[in-house]
This record gives C-alpha cells, structure tokens and sequence, in this order.
C-alpha cells in the first residue's frame, strides 16, 4: 500500500470531479478525521489516516482491502470507478437523476436509464456528466453519465437513452467473484 503518485492523483481527481466537482475538498477535509487515498494492486482506496498508519505494519501480500475501495487502474492507466465508491458520491453529489420504480429494476440489471423511467431530474445537467441514480425514495442506486441535457431530456422521445449506466447496486450480486479480487 503507498500513496498515490501525483499523475495518479490528477486522473482519480479528475474522475471524481466529473461525479462531485468541487465537492472533493469535503472528501480530504473533513471535520472528524482525516481521509486519504492509497493504492493497493492498482486498486484505490479511500481510507482513514490512523488506519492507513496501522496497515504499514501488514505484509503487502497479505493485505486484501482496507477502507473503501473506490476505483481501480486499469492497465492502460485510465481509472475506473468502482459500484463500492457508490455511498461516497452520493453524499456528496452535485447533479442527480430519480427514476420511477418501473424504471429500477432495468437499471440494476444493468441497462441504460430511458426517458419513460426518468421521474425527475436536477435542473441545468449538462450533457455528458456524471450524476447519481436515485429511486423516488432517496435511495442510491448507482451512477452513470447523461446521455443528453435537461432541456434536450424534456424533448427527447420515451425510449431515448438519458443516462448511461457506468455503475449499479446491480453488480454486488452479478460480479460478485470478480468484484473484490
């Protein structure tokens, strides 16, 4: 486990900015404890400082996971966030999609969200960013990258794709051999 180098740093950033924008400072300063980022097997972690502290005591073949994964390198160098990083961009999410219950099942199952199961939307989301899916209750259920604008959403025909499906709750059961190894 070591820190992030800074090109690795940018790119995580970066991923994270298109989700949260500038709601990453809230992720580093936050008021109870200090939070880091740390890598692992080109898996990145978001963990406490006084936890990161004790895992330099551990072995590094030995240690599997620590904190909350967020994402993963993939071996082109381009970050991919993982559905584990989910309840951290939902706590600090600048732009959401709800979707009705008619609508949630087809998301989990891994398909895009359609205009038909958009039940509301944040106002002025431009196109291609990254927002939070939400049900009609406030529960996250994954993210993913709009496929059009508010204004071209309210145009858009029922079967037009609005968000692209980058992550969902979905995964913990369909990918569940590969999704921690």
């Amino acid at each position: 486990m070591r820190p992030l180098t800074e090109d690795e740093t940018k790119v995580v950033f970066e991923k994270l900015a298109n989700y949260i924008g500038r709601n990453i400072a809230n992720l580093i300063n936050r008021a109870d404890e200090p939070y880091c980022f740390r890598i692992q097997k080109d898996r990145v972690y978001y963990v406490s400082e006084n936890i990161a502290r004790y895992a330099v005591c551990v072995a590094r073949h030995n240690l599997m996971s620590l904190g909350t994964c967020i994402g993963k390198f993939t071996k082109t160098g381009k970050f991919r966030l993982h559905i584990t990083a989910l309840e951290l961009l939902a706590q600090n999410a600048k732009l959401k999609v709800w979707i009705k219950q008619n609508g949630e099942m087809p998301f989990l199952y891994g398909n895009h969200v359609l205009k038909a199961h958009v039940g509301r939307m944040s106002e002025d989301v431009p196109e291609h960013t990254g927002v939070i899916v939400y049900s009609m209750n406030d529960h996250p259920l994954g993210f993913g990258v709009t496929a059009k604008s508010t204004v071209e959403t309210r145009r858009a025909e029922p079967t037009a794709i609005i968000t692209f499906r980058q992550g969902d709750v979905g995964e913990y059961l369909r990918d569940e051999d590969t999704l921690f190894a």
